[in-house]
């Protein structure tokens, strides 16, 4: 699925006379509005990411600066996770959510296409729809009454006789999000007019997450709803954590793993000293795995109804022995997973020192309902809000970022030289790994953060 609307640029004033262009029914003229080059100044942050030597500036965690440009080059131009289709199964079901800190539908139209739009109303910025999630037949803003309908197309003005004669409702509708396609059932939207496919973005990384989202032909279902909480820190330290960091769980979920062994006895030797990969992508995507002919659903219904030797078939062993169950893995920017729990989660910014957690839990559909009902429960035991694993991680984050503004601790570069040189093509996984302890990953996350707050967006090209 595919939209082609483009958002409104800066300086566009089409005249009413030419033939209407792409985007045109939601894009409306800028007029003489021109925005100070000072407001979206950009700094070159070369030196705050030396991925080759495997060291990082804490700015990139805490300088406000940065994070406004990280709306701008990272967040705008790159495909982000919105949904799963499972939330759309008729014309008007709706899900907001945030592309970066922009709020925004997405909506199934009376074709049932999916489409998002920016949740803004025209005329005076409120937005259209409050609700988390549900149906509806059309947007209405509740402070002066603009209606749209889900198509985008602004339908109803109070006192439009008010307005002057050539005032067009047609050049007055949602800005529409210009491309948004879906991947195994989770959807993705990106700003940028002209970007590389979904499918090209991800690259090898699709192989990863096949082993989560490909077990049979009837695909995955959301159960629970999304969990929703508040964390103090930055966007990236869990989005990096996610995509190369299994080097923290034996000191900082200790004592969870203490609570899931056998009643007075520590985890098996095995289980604290796990061997494994973790990949590479030049796109910043990452993922880390325990590899092992035994690795398993950790919930025992989950493993129980598993059908192992059919996802071998379908999967290959190389997959079902890796990331079938057990790892982590985040797709660049901000979007991760964890396929044991069936966990997918976003991490959205709320600027440089807050984020706010939004979290699935997704199932084979073919799953019976108790087997549904057993991996919801694990999930949330684990990495719910409440889990047991998952307060570990958000407290590391906030002790992390609560000392990082100082001036001398903001100073002090951050290690991230684990494995390095260890990156290889392995001949049993798609592109480059390196060692399941390691590095890598994060390092090509920052590397590919750098490239992106040094490269002009699109929306760049028509300032002067």
């Amino acid at each position: 699925m595919t939209s082609t609307t483009r958002p409104a640029t800066p300086g566009s004033e089409p005249d009413a006379t030419d033939p209407p262009r792409r985007g045109e029914a939601t894009s409306a003229p800028r007029g003489a509005l021109r925005r100070p080059s000072a407001m979206t100044r950009n700094l070159d942050v070369s030196g705050l990411v030396d991925a080759e030597g495997g060291l990082l500036d804490r700015a990139v965690f805490t300088d406000d600066q940065l994070y406004r440009q990280e709306l701008r080059r990272v967040f705008a131009p790159s495909w982000l996770f919105l949904a799963h289709t499972d939330q759309f199964h008729k014309p008007g079901d709706f899900f907001t959510t945030y592309m970066g800190e922009d709020p925004v539908i997405v909506t199934m139209d009376k074709n049932r296409k999916l489409r998002v739009y920016l949740n803004s109303c025209r005329h005076r910025g409120a937005r259209v729809c409050r609700a988390d999630m549900g149906a509806t037949r059309n947007f209405t803003c509740t402070y002066h009454g603009w209606a749209y309908d889900l198509e985008g197309k602004l339908v109803s003005v109070p006192n439009q006789e008010g307005y002057p004669a050539d005032f067009s409702p047609g050049q007055w509708g949602l800005v529409e999000v210009p491309h948004v396609d879906s991947y195994r059932g989770l959807v993705f939207g990106t700003w940028n007019p002209e970007p590389v496919s979904l499918r090209e973005s991800l690259g090898d990384m699709a192989w990863y997450m096949d082993a989560m989202l490909d077990h049979d032909d009837e695909g995955t279902v959301v159960v629970g709803g999304v969990h929703k909480w508040v964390l103090a820190g930055n966007w990236k330290l869990a989005a990096e954590q996610f995509a190369t960091d299994w080097y923290h769980v034996n000191m900082s979920h200790a004592s969870a793993l203490m609570v899931m062994s056998p009643s007075g006895k520590k985890p098996k030797d095995e289980i604290v000293h796990r061997t494994g990969r973790q990949y590479v992508d030049p796109n910043g995507h990452g993922a880390g795995f325990p590899v092992h002919p035994k690795n398993r659903f950790d919930a025992r219904t989950v493993h129980d109804w598993a059908d192992y030797p059919a996802m071998r078939e379908r999967l290959g062993e190389a997959r079902v022995e890796g990331p079938l169950t057990n790892g982590h893995a985040t797709v660049f920017p901000n979007f991760s997973y964890l396929p044991v729990n069936g966990s997918v989660r976003i991490w959205h910014p709320k600027g440089p020192d807050k984020m706010e957690v939004w979290a699935w839990t997704i199932v084979d559909k073919s799953m019976p309902e108790e087997v549904r009902e057993a991996q919801r429960l694990y999930n949330l035991r684990t990495f719910g809000p409440s889990g047991i694993f998952e307060q570990d991680d958000g407290e590391n984050w906030s002790e992390v970022q609560s000392i990082a503004h100082g001036f001398i601790t903001n100073g002090v570069a951050l290690n991230y030289q684990m494995g390095m040189g260890s990156e290889r093509e392995d001949g049993r996984h798609p592109g480059q790994t390196s060692e399941l302890y390691s590095d890598a990953a994060g390092r090509s996350f920052y590397a590919r953060w750098r490239d992106l707050m040094n490269t002009p967006a699109w929306h760049e090209a028509d300032q002067k």
